[in-house]
């Protein structure tokens, strides 16, 4: 008996020796792990150039968690070849590399929160090791804020990474390295640069999405200063604000739509002209707005016997004003394709706003003397024209009257693009809403822009959701879908009809932006009253009454399609 107690005693001191874990019972622990050595003097300078490796010794067990997210060393070393631990947990961090150290240089390891203790996970947050090869660490800094005035819908589920460089100032800068420091910003934009040596740098900051630290230039946001830092003293409060940055102009890609073939381009070119090289394909229509990302190549297919049997091989050639090419794709017909007609903004018509049906083709002619529309059996006179701004849509307009129901009838081949028309009749039904699910926003600008801009109302996911292009400063927005808005206004400052991004190689900042600074919400029958100073540090008053007598009468001017870049 006294043997099997023995053993079983044995057994359980064995297990709690060999498992590495969270202990039971007690208090949470909710200390973080603390440092209790390293493989480097406490002086940390004159550190030899040929050293290898970096070992820190904690107090316990440690795991390191997401340490390629949040391990940043500047300045950089190119070749590492391991980071421990990595799956069990143990009682040291090591990070060993190939490089030679450079001479009179102080190197600066920021963890992040990526030390954590193994039982509950606490973190050491914002751990620094710095070190030097000479006889003294850099002292100096440079603290700041972020902020992003654009947002990123694509963006909205997960924490930006934002970070923050220096480059050397020299007669030639390679920004697709990594910079010489680099740090991480917190969450809501603050950063700071450590342990920096005096000189003259370049400071580029960026959202670093795919974790390289290097720029992608044309997918990531970028904010910047013209003007080189000459560091000699420590610097603190930098401002700087991040714009979607611009990308490049090239040729994408091309494909088969309905219709035709879609030509896709980067960098917003200004004109595309597109010419067929198929003796098959001779007649034919190209459409590109200016400034627009696509150029479509419209003909018909039947008529000209192209991609029906089989898949065909089409050659065009292009000219954007940067570069003149020879492209092509195998292009076959589909035969499922039509033209068709749809309400993409649904069966509810706010008050005193156009009905507008959209087409998945260019729309090139329409006889709206054929359609109906009809209240309560009877017909309604009403108007219709293609879009001015997209002419992938209808707009009709008549006196539609609030809390009546429509039906607007479309026969079969009275809409047509270029080659195509619709071959089935259409019907749509609707009914205009009444004045008192809606509410208005009256807006007062103080030192607006002087240049012509978008004053722009985002919805709560960051859509435009109203917009107006002007250069008006007292501005009235009717018939307003109740819900919180934010105010945004893009200036155009060149005057070429889309908000420009910002170019960090070409040294341009992008187009003024100005975001009220709080969120306004639209009330049904509430007339809100706001003015907005747009001097820095003037102060806003916003007002709201109720709206019992609104008698809206102009229609809100929808967002421009390239609104919705923004």
């Amino acid at each position: 008996m006294k043997k099997l107690c023995f053993l079983f005693l044995l057994s359980l001191i064995l297990l709690s020796c060999a498992r590495v874990g969270s202990p039971v019972g007690g208090a949470k622990d909710s200390i973080p792990p603390r440092v209790v050595g390293t493989n480097i003097d406490s002086s940390r300078v004159n550190v030899p150039r040929d050293i290898k490796e970096l070992r820190i010794d904690f107090d316990e067990y440690i795991t390191l968690k997401e340490i390629n997210k949040h391990l940043i060393i500047s300045p950089p070393l190119r070749k590492m070849t391991k980071i421990l631990p990595s799956g069990m947990a143990n009682k040291y961090l090591l990070i060993k590399w190939e490089d030679t150290l450079q001479a009179n240089t102080t190197y600066n390891f920021n963890f992040g929160n990526a030390i954590v203790d193994n039982n509950e996970g606490n973190a050491l947050q914002y751990y620094n090791f710095a070190f030097s090869t000479g006889d003294k660490i850099d002292d100096l800094y440079i603290s700041g804020d972020l902020k992003s005035l654009i947002s990123d819908k694509d963006q909205k589920s997960s924490e930006p990474n934002l970070v923050v460089g220096l480059y050397q100032d020299k007669d030639s800068v390679d920004y697709r390295q990594k910079p010489y420091y680099i740090a991480k910003a917190d969450p809501d934009g603050y950063f700071e640069l450590n342990y920096l040596s005096p000189g003259t740098y370049r400071i580029l900051a960026f959202e670093d999405s795919n974790s390289n630290s290097v720029y992608d230039p044309g997918k990531e946001k970028v904010g910047f200063l013209k003007d080189k830092i000459v560091l000699d003293k420590n610097i603190s409060g930098l401002k700087l604000n991040l714009y979607p940055s611009r990308k490049a102009q090239k040729y994408v890609e091309m494909k088969e739509i309905p219709g035709g073939i879609l030509m896709t381009f980067e960098g917003n070119p200004q004109n595309v002209k597109v010419f067929s090289l198929n003796e098959k394909l001779q007649d034919y229509k190209v459409t590109h707005a200016p400034k627009s990302d696509s150029v479509t190549v419209w003909f018909d297919t039947k008529k000209q016997n192209v991609g029906i049997a089989t898949s065909e091989n089409l050659k065009f050639s292009y000219d954007d004003g940067v570069k003149q090419d020879t492209v092509s794709v195998f292009y076959r017909l589909n035969t499922k394709n039509e033209m068709a007609l749809s309400n993409s903004k649904g069966n509810i018509l706010p008050p005193n706003q156009d009905f507008v049906i959209t087409s998945n083709y260019f729309i090139d002619n329409i006889q709206p003397e054929k359609w109906t529309l009809v209240s309560d059996s009877i017909q309604q006179d009403f108007t219709a024209q293609i879009s001015e701004k997209n002419p992938f849509e209808v707009r009709i307009q008549s006196q539609f009257k609030e809390g009546k129901k429509y039906s607007l009838t479309v026969p079969k081949e009275t809409v047509s693009s270029f080659y195509e028309t619709i071959q089935k009749s259409y019907r749509f039904d609707f009914e205009s809403d009444k004045t008192e699910n809606y509410g208005t926003l009256v807006l007062t600008l103080e030192n607006a822009p002087e240049q012509i801009f978008w004053l722009q109302l985002l919805s709560e996911n960051g859509n435009v959701s109203y917009s107006k292009y002007g250069k008006e400063a007292n501005l009235t927005f009717r018939s307003v879908k109740p819900g919180k808005y934010q105010i945004r206004i893009l200036v155009d400052n060149n005057d070429n009809g889309i908000w420009d991004s910002a170019d960090f190689l070409g040294g341009e900042f992008a187009e003024d932006v100005y975001i009220f600074e709080k969120n306004v919400e639209i009330r049904p029958l509430w007339e809100i009253r706001e003015k907005w100073n747009l001097q820095p540090g003037a102060e806003t008053t916003i007002s709201a009454d109720p709206a019992s007598e609104i008698k809206p009468t102009i229609p809100v001017e929808q967002p421009k399609p390239s609104d919705e870049n923004f």
